[in-house]
């Protein structure tokens, strides 16, 4: 069995879509990053997503761990010419589109952008291979829409489902899997 801890980086405080741009986390919460360190287990491999939040956040979260290459695999969506802008923005320029990302995800891309199957498809490549590989646990800081493919794979839900679960900053959502076998465990865990 294979457990996948899944943790979303630290705060950025954007207020735009933020999906390639490569913009900081803030780790000034030394408390809750601590607390998250502990709660992880300790002999479990660690990989990031490329981007400096979840590569700085998966950083403060090793606390001596083995640490995988970052893996490009692992970003958050493409969103094309939408990051950033505020969703504001994104609705009055693209309406109709806007609101099928939304309703109706799945093949639905942004100018310039990758949809929810492209992005849930490129994360499962990076997930298969390292089912394979006999690993008992996977810490993977990685971003919100990462995180809901990988809820979605496991529980069998629409795209649209999936989207209604929160994702914190410095969450873990707990996925198991074993013989070919998904379980959820806890989602969105604040240690």
């Amino acid at each position: 069995m294979t457990r996948w801890w899944w943790v979303r980086h630290g705060p950025t405080h954007q207020k735009t879509f933020t999906g390639w741009r490569d913009v900081p986390a803030n780790l000034t919460d030394e408390a809750r990053i601590s607390r998250l360190a502990d709660y992880l287990p300790s002999n479990a491999l660690v990989i990031s997503s490329d981007l400096i939040r979840a590569v700085s956040t998966a950083d403060a979260v090793q606390a001596g761990r083995k640490r995988l290459p970052h893996e490009p695999a692992l970003r958050e969506f493409n969103f094309g010419t939408w990051d950033g802008l505020h969703f504001t923005e994104v609705a009055e320029s693209h309406p109709d589109l806007s609101r099928a990302y939304w309703e109706t995800p799945g093949d639905v891309r942004p100018p310039e952008g990758e949809s929810w199957n492209d992005a849930a498809g490129r994360v499962r490549a990076v997930v298969d291979k390292l089912n394979t590989e006999g690993i008992e646990n996977i810490i993977v800081v990685a971003h919100f829409g990462v995180i809901l493919t990988q809820i979605q794979r496991a529980s069998g839900q629409t795209a649209y489902e999936a989207l209604a679960h929160t994702i914190d900053p410095l969450s873990v959502t707990e996925l198991d899997f074993d013989a070919g076998v998904w379980q959820i465990g806890k989602i969105n865990h604040i240690p």
